[in-house]
């Protein structure tokens, strides 16, 4: 048989065809696949106890001899159970076996077993159903920590226990070493064939905890090298040189003062737009810190330069709201500034189009259409997309295509406020400016979470900020894939599709709030629709707004108090975040309601981190803890390799000496083609695999 890491699981012993099939769902068809493929968690079985002192309750193993012949028994519902009486010097264990009738053969008197199961106390003695048992002296799976992987139907934890043995046998001793000695004597690293043994089969919590550490490091700081080599290639791109207009001339043409933070972000844009190199920077702050208004200096910058900016929205609402304060901002200097979405059309959009390409609109706001065939710029310079989670490096790409020889400057804004330390290694290929102010004069937002027996007294409330004068929000998620309830769940609009929102619009305007003036809005609505619905609200002619979370990203309307969010469990604390950003942006006291029938207390716990706090870096940690970076950013887009034991919110200080470490070996040797970086190099690519392009 050949032996190591390419062995095909299916010409192992045990495995054969289907379950082979089934691992493959894993992703594992080597033997070399399954040494990477790390336990969920770990299972203490290494004391062995009387029956005495087995803890009630409790998974454990007891050590006992089998006193009688097993017993063969048939309920009435025709169920096959086998009973044994084992007994050691301080009791009896009485065990019982459902659908294991072969067992009546297997257990002899006098012989010695350890079984591991739940202790239920039963007079003197304890009973066990179904234990796992292991003859004294043969044990594989008692008296030893036994680790818990990941599985699928099919497939049992003994048969991926033996498939990690023979990988750590065979397999572990060839791996490449990819930590230079100096790193894990700087950093107290283990070495990889003793880090690979160990979170597979550790001897002791002590080497479980050693063998992680160096795992998470070795993970990360492959990660932080790939996108470290991945700036530097970026890096060395000639850039548009802008004239230099600095920020200062720009602050006062605003109405109102930039905060420290914005100014700092300005003066980062002006060093890179002036530098001769191609800005690949990202703008992060929290809803409400004044992004746009940064984003409104390269605009100009770029204007004064003599090139076009492209400003990207992901929604046709956000890039309506952009284009009226881009052309309030921007206007009085002289510089025209246009909107293009899907909804611009016939000769309208062919004016456009052609004015565009002659150079004549400086500022070109929009969706993705900005990038769709037949727009052509006559000289762009700056790319500006708003919300960077949304849009896939391949949008950026294609959009920054449209430049030219000479790429654009890309700038990038995120209300997804997250650890700087984390921002750089999601945005590995980016710069990164934190606005981590937010303007005088924002009213802090009360958080309540409320379930479905506080409607009426919570429509009351509605009744009670609309009699003041103010306005209300009241979102509701989106169509989910299934269509279906949680469980435990029950709610007005069981599949919460569009349908629905109107539906549940009509239901307050005509049920509950005969006397008020209901409006909703959704993504699908025409633009002008939307923008006549949303103008309605913003000038107080529609008191209740009904809406997708078309309006996380939306309008701002200074009178707007209260935010309701139905069956807000189903969505991520930053969104939640976002969504309550919309309200306290006047003088004031704003509140927002997230209403969850969900009876999960998971779902409730987490709900009560936005009660708690206001500051949206802490709530996205939280929001990453518990949902992980391939929810939180999406997978596709933020395009970063998944990982298989680092976790970017719990190992955030090994994050920090890993990127160190990362930037020290690239700057000496950008490429790692020295014969000592070789094998980091190998991993690096093997991590990159899905996106080989970015290293050539």
């Amino acid at each position: 048989m050949e032996q190591g890491r390419n062995v095909a699981l299916a010409s192992l012993s045990g495995v054969g065809p289907v379950r082979s099939g089934k691992l493959a769902k894993l992703g594992l068809e080597r033997l070399g696949d399954v040494l990477w493929h790390f336990p969920l968690r770990y299972e203490d079985r290494r004391k062995v106890y009387t029956v005495r002192e087995a803890p009630e309750g409790e998974m454990c193993c007891v050590k006992a001899m089998i006193a009688q012949s097993p017993q063969l028994s048939r309920a009435r519902s025709g169920v096959e159970l086998v009973k044994v009486k084992c007994v050691d010097e301080t009791g009896t264990l009485n065990l019982t076996f459902f659908h294991q009738s072969y067992l009546r053969h297997t257990f002899s008197p006098g012989d010695q077993y350890v079984f591991y199961g739940k202790a239920e106390r039963q007079g003197r003695g304890i009973s066990m159903v179904n234990p796992l048992f292991e003859k004294e002296g043969e044990e594989k799976y008692t008296g030893r920590i036994v680790p818990v992987y990941p599985l699928t139907a099919g497939i049992h934890n003994a048969l991926m226990m033996n498939l990690a043995r023979m990988a750590v046998d065979q397999v572990a001793p060839t791996v490449e070493e990819v930590l230079p000695l100096w790193v894990r004597q700087r950093y107290g690293l283990c070495q990889q064939e003793f880090a690979l043994a160990n979170i597979h089969f550790p001897q002791n919590f002590e080497g479980l905890a050693s063998a992680r550490k160096r795992l998470i490091f070795e993970e990360l700081m492959t990660l932080t090298c790939g996108l470290a080599m991945l700036k530097g290639r970026r890096q060395h791109f000639d850039g548009l040189t802008f004239v230099s207009h600095s920020p200062e001339e720009f602050r006062s043409l605003l109405p109102f003062t930039p905060t420290d933070a914005q100014s700092r972000a300005m003066e980062d844009i002006f060093r890179d737009v002036t530098s001769g190199q191609s800005m690949n920077r990202l703008v992060q702050g929290d809803v409400g810190s004044g992004k746009t208004a940064v984003a409104a200096y390269g605009a100009w910058a770029a204007a004064l330069s003599g090139v076009q900016c492209a400003f990207m929205a992901p929604t046709e609402l956000l890039a309506e709201q952009h284009h009226r304060t881009l052309s309030t901002l921007l206007g009085p200097c002289g510089i025209r500034v246009e909107l293009l979405t899907g909804s611009v059309k016939g000769a309208g959009r062919k004016k456009l189009l052609q004015d565009l390409a002659r150079g004549e609109i400086q500022v070109l706001v929009g969706t993705h259409a900005l990038f769709s065939q037949g727009v052509i710029y006559h000289k762009l310079g700056l790319v500006i997309a708003d919300e960077q989670h949304r849009f896939g490096v391949a949008q950026r790409g294609a959009l920054a295509a449209k430049g030219g020889e000479i790429p654009p400057h890309v700038l990038v804004m995120s209300a997804t406020p997250i650890p700087r330390t984390l921002a750089l290694m999601i945005y590995g290929d980016m710069e990164v400016s934190i606005i981590d102010q937010l303007p005088p004069g924002r009213t802090p937002v009360s958080t309540y979470v409320v379930g479905e027996d506080k409607r009426q007294r919570m429509y009351g409330f509605v009744r009670t900020q609309v009699g003041q004068g103010r306005q209300v929000y009241l979102v509701c998620p989106a169509v989910e894939e299934n269509g279906g309830e949680e469980e435990g769940q029950t709610s007005l609009f069981p599949a919460m599709d569009l349908k629905a929102v109107t539906t549940y619009a009509r239901q307050l305007q005509e049920q509950v709030f005969p006397d008020l003036k209901v409006g909703f809005v959704h993504g699908k609505m025409k633009s002008k629709d939307k923008e006549a619905i949303m103008s309605a609200f913003a000038s107080g002619e529609v008191q209740i707004l009904v809406s997708t979370t078309v309006i996380e990203v939306g309008v701002d309307v200074p009178n707007a108090t209260l935010m309701i969010i139905e069956n807000a469990d189903r969505f991520g604390l930053s969104q939640l975040h976002q969504l309550r950003g919309r309200v306290g942006r006047g003088k004031y006291e704003s509140y927002c309601v997230l209403v969850s029938s969900s009876r999960s207390e998971t779902a409730r716990q987490r709900l009560r981190v936005l009660t708690q706090t206001t500051d949206g870096f802490q709530i996205a940690q939280e929001d990453l803890r518990l949902r992980g970076p391939g929810d939180f950013f999406g997978q596709r887009q933020h395009g970063l390799p998944q990982l298989k034991v680092a976790d970017f919110a719990s190992d955030l200080e090994l994050l920090h000496q890993a990127r160190q470490v990362a930037q020290e070996l690239v700057e000496g040797d950008p490429d790692l083609m020295r014969t000592e970086h070789r094998p980091l190099r190998r991993r690096v690519e093997l991590m990159f695999r899905d996106n080989p392009d970015i290293f050539h």
